[in-house]
């Protein structure tokens, strides 16, 4: 892409985003070949700062930049801090690529033999890695997923972590310490993204039966059963229609009768998709809130 289609693409997905200095002409093709490009490499770049561009954008000492194209804050904004060669994916498995190419499977990474700066697109999250991401943060990612894809008619298996390429160590996207992220449930969740983007195709005529009338929603059993401390019938409940409704990576057991932060933040991330904010998304589930997740 040229950075005037990049931002095309980031307009027609509704990605957030800001251009910093002069990204379209700063990269690094005075040291080797920008393309094909066939995937977009996800990683974390180590640090929880809220500022990370002038990083992004000049690198490190033995690494120069762009250490990326895209860097992506706690806000979920994308930032745009290069366009072209860039100094962040490095040498990987050519097995991997040709995986990524066909759209298969990513195999085992055991070489580091190919040149990944001149075949990925980057995106760099601002965060260690040693926890998950903010839930901003991961919905931009799928966006710009789905913007990239987009554009040269791939699907999720283009998508792959630091950690699946071969580089010795690395881990990224990371939800713990030297723990990645599964990333076929992320390519997963890019898929649905990709799938909401697409044009509906045209509507077929057919005789339908007469639609069942929806389930009344539970009765709402009151704010005291949400909170720290609380074990019992509703909270199983409500977890069981947040795993319903596309929560379940919260849980990686469960959910049960116990409250825990991980219903909370299950909770809150459902209200942020409501559009609320402040008060109104603060984890814990009032009448609207159940009305809505049981509607």
């Amino acid at each position: 892409m040229t950075p005037a289609q990049i931002l095309a693409q980031l307009k027609k997905f509704g990605v957030p985003f800001k251009e910093y200095r002069d990204w379209k002409t700063h990269s690094r093709n005075h040291k080797g070949a920008w393309g094909p490009v066939h995937g977009l490499m996800v990683h974390h770049t180590g640090s929880d700062s809220k500022d990370q561009r002038s990083l992004l954008y000049n690198g490190i000492a033995g690494l120069p930049g762009p250490l990326c194209h895209f860097g992506l804050d706690q806000e979920g904004v994308i930032h745009l801090v290069g366009w072209g060669r860039a100094n962040h994916a490095g040498a990987g498995d050519d097995d991997v690529l040709d995986a990524v190419i066909a759209e298969k499977p990513i195999p085992k990474d055991d070489e580091s033999n190919t040149d990944g700066n001149s075949r990925f697109y980057g995106v760099e999250i601002w965060y260690s890695g040693s926890h998950p991401m903010t839930d901003e943060q991961y919905a931009t990612l799928r966006l710009l997923s789905a913007a990239i894809c987009d554009f040269h008619n791939w699907n999720e298996g283009s998508v792959i972590g630091h950690g699946e390429w071969g580089s010795p160590g690395k881990w990224d996207p990371g939800y713990a310490s030297g723990k990645m992220m599964d990333m076929d449930a992320v390519r997963k969740d890019i898929k649905a993204t990709i799938s909401k983007g697409k044009p509906a195709a045209e509507p077929v005529k057919v005789t339908k039966p007469a639609p069942k009338p929806k389930p009344t929603a539970p009765a709402f059993p009151g704010r005291s059963y949400f909170r720290p401390g609380a074990r019992n019938k509703y909270v199983t409940q409500l977890g069981t229609q947040l795993v319903k409704r596309g929560y379940g990576r919260f849980y990686r057991v469960g959910p049960g009768p116990q409250w825990t932060a991980v219903d909370r933040a299950a909770v809150k991330a459902f209200q942020r998709a409501q559009g609320w904010s402040g008060s109104d998304a603060d984890g814990y589930p009032g009448p609207q809130t159940w009305k809505r997740l049981f509607s």
